[in-house]
């Protein structure tokens, strides 16, 4: 054992504890057998056996209950260890114990900010990757196949205007669904790079969302959106977009819903935005990576992301955004 400096709490170490522990208990067996009325002759008598087996159970179950005392704080520590999800942070195992104990709690605490502090920074990275991707195969997509297929639909009104009235039939078929691909490709490329996001702000961006759902899907977006929200930053605004992307993706392909509600509110510590439907819920399904990038996009800013049964059925999505983020520390 080391000695304290001045000012410093005497702690005694686990080891010592233990060891004191099981001393005490022996040395009140020893007493007991050299003071009390109890004597042990050889050969034994079956009393005499009674008696010190008594005793030694008695020994066992004090130091059984001290041992399970001086340990109580490890346990504790190991079933925190076991339900720490890097997902949700924040939660952190109390500080209690004695000794090395305290000091390993302690650490386990120091050890969950440092990895949650590089997490963070890590996924901002990933995630700054991830958009500059998407901003080029948007780009490409656009000025590229975009560009080729409208050379092609106006090749196909060329060659139609020329050819035979039943060749001409054939080709305009062609070219219906040639601009259908076109259309297709034109809004994969929103999706991938929400250009309204960066040239009419966030509230315009939402309100193009919704009215994207497929009509063939029976949905019907609904969204009530304020106007008068506080200035949140561009890293922010990206992810109360993609979050709301991605739970209007989850809805129309998994929820089976026919009326969904967005609403992004102001609230006295930020905005919320809430994403609910009358679908069929989440249920037991484990999360996907779909929800597992919401919640990663979450952390980037400091906002927190809560998914749940909504209070009339389906599903209900809540990401509350903090005026101050922290995405400037991460960017």
């Amino acid at each position: 054992m080391r000695a304290a400096t001045a000012g410093e709490d005497v702690r005694m170490s686990l080891f010592w504890r233990l060891f004191l522990f099981n001393a005490a208990v022996l040395v009140a067996g020893a007493a007991v057998l050299l003071l009390g009325p109890a004597t042990v002759s050889t050969p034994f008598f079956i009393a005499e056996a009674l008696i010190l087996a008594a005793g030694l159970i008695a020994m066992l179950v004090v130091n059984a209950i001290l041992l399970r005392v001086g340990l109580a704080p490890l346990q504790r520590l190991a079933r925190v260890m076991t339900t720490i999800d890097p997902l949700r942070p924040g939660a952190r195992p109390a500080v209690t114990g004695h000794g090395e104990i305290a000091d390993l709690i302690k650490a386990f605490n120091t050890m969950l900010d440092r990895l949650e502090d590089e997490r963070a920074t890590s996924s901002a990275v990933a995630l700054s990757a991830q958009e500059a991707e998407r901003h080029r195969i948007a780009q490409e997509l656009h000025d590229e196949v975009g560009q080729t297929l409208t050379a092609v639909l106006l090749e196909l009104k060329r060659v139609a205007d020329q050819a035979p009235d039943r060749v001409a039939t054939a080709l305009h078929h062609v070219q219906e669904t040639t601009r259908d691909s076109l259309d297709e490709i034109r809004r994969i490329a929103r999706r991938l790079r929400p250009g309204v996001l960066e040239e009419l702000g966030l509230v315009s961006a939402l309100k193009a969302l919704t009215t994207e759902v497929p009509p063939h899907t029976g949905l019907v977006a609904r969204c009530h959106l304020d106007s008068d929200l506080p200035d949140l930053g561009d890293a922010a605004e990206l992810v109360l977009y993609r979050v709301a992307q991605e739970g209007l993706t989850n809805t129309v392909r998994h929820a089976g819903a026919t009326r969904l509600e967005l609403s992004l509110l102001c609230r006295p510590s930020g905005v919320e935005l809430l994403i609910r439907d009358n679908g069929c819920g989440l249920g037991g399904a484990p999360e996907g990576a779909g929800i597992r990038g919401m919640r990663e996009r979450a952390l980037l800013i400091g906002a927190q992301l809560a998914l749940g049964p909504g209070s009339g059925g389906g599903t209900e999505v809540r990401l509350r955004v903090p005026t101050a983020t922290k995405a400037a520390e991460h960017a």
